[in-house]
Formats: structure tokens, sequence, C-alpha cells
């Protein structure tokens, strides 16, 4: 039976350059036998789908070998690091808080307030919204201290009523 030059191809890689070659790739991939066979493998096929590579006068076969299996490596190393996936128990974004509730409450509280008379609705942002003490909204005001008592007393005893009437309860 005649040797046929894709088996002189191989029988050459194989005498000439596979123990390199094999000792290469393991160097290449840190020890793993499995990805080393793989891109042993690799490095072969390519090789026999070239036969030109054995031509001496275009350079060392084996130059050419190990430049094959180091752009293979490189290759499998960057895909693996775009693939690389990490596993956590929790996701990596801190979740953030649903607002919604506290949105609507401050709705409603804004439209009882509307329902106020202005006097109670201003004793009230002094007091409460902007921190004025009572001698400080009384004097801001115009009126007497304990004006000022009574109508806050009075205007919260409204915004209850009011709040009560659009379903807030306390």
């Amino acid at each position: 039976m005649k040797e046929t030059a894709e088996d002189q191809l191989m029988r050459t890689l194989h005498d000439e350059h596979a123990a390199a070659l094999w000792s290469y790739a393991l160097r290449l991939t840190g020890g793993d036998r499995a990805r080393a066979e793989d891109l042993v493998q690799e490095t072969l096929l390519r090789a026999w789908k070239h036969p030109r590579v054995l031509d001496q006068s275009q350079g060392s076969a084996r130059a050419w070998l190990f430049t094959v299996a180091r752009r293979i490596a490189i290759d499998g190393w960057r895909s693996a690091a775009s693939r690389a996936e990490v596993s956590t128990d929790a996701p990596p974004e801190l979740p953030l808080p649903d607002d919604t509730e506290r949105a609507l409450q401050g709705w409603l509280v804004a439209e009882a307030l509307g329902a106020l008379s202005p006097a109670h609705r201003e004793v009230l942002g002094l007091c409460f919204f902007q921190g004025y003490s009572v001698a400080e909204a009384a004097q801001r005001l115009g009126v007497p201290a304990g004006t000022v008592k009574s109508r806050t007393h009075y205007a919260l005893r409204a915004l209850r009523l009011a709040l009560e009437e659009r379903g807030v309860t306390p």
C-alpha cells in the first residue's frame, strides 16, 4: 500500500514534532492534560489543512506549530474570560426601596392639608414642617403664643379628620 501525502505529513508531524508540541502545550495550559490534548489536536488539524507547513524553505515547521498552538491557547483564554460567570447567592446590585407607598402617603397628606383653612395650614407648616417653636411661629405670624397653640390643636384635629376621610388611619 502506497503512503499518501497526508500520511507522510502526519507521520512527519508525529515523528519530528509531536513530543515537543505536547510539552509546549502542557506549559501553555498550566499542566492541564485535557486542554493540552485539545490544543495539540487543533494545532495538528490546522497543520493537516496546510501541508506546506513542512516545506523547510518557508521556515521551521516547529516554529509554525508552536505559533499556532500559542494563538489557539490565547484564543481559548480570551473566550473563556469573556464567558466567565460569577455565581453568588445574592444579586450584585443592591435592591432599590419601593417608594410607592411613601409617595402615595405624601400625596394624601398634601391633599388633606389642602382641605384645611389657610390659618391652620400656615401654623402646621411653620411648627411641623419648618421646625419653628411656638414662640417663633407666634412672632412670625404676629399673634400671641396661645393662639398658635390653639390653632395647632384644631389644625391637627382637622388634619386627622381629612386623612380619615381619605382612608388613612393612625
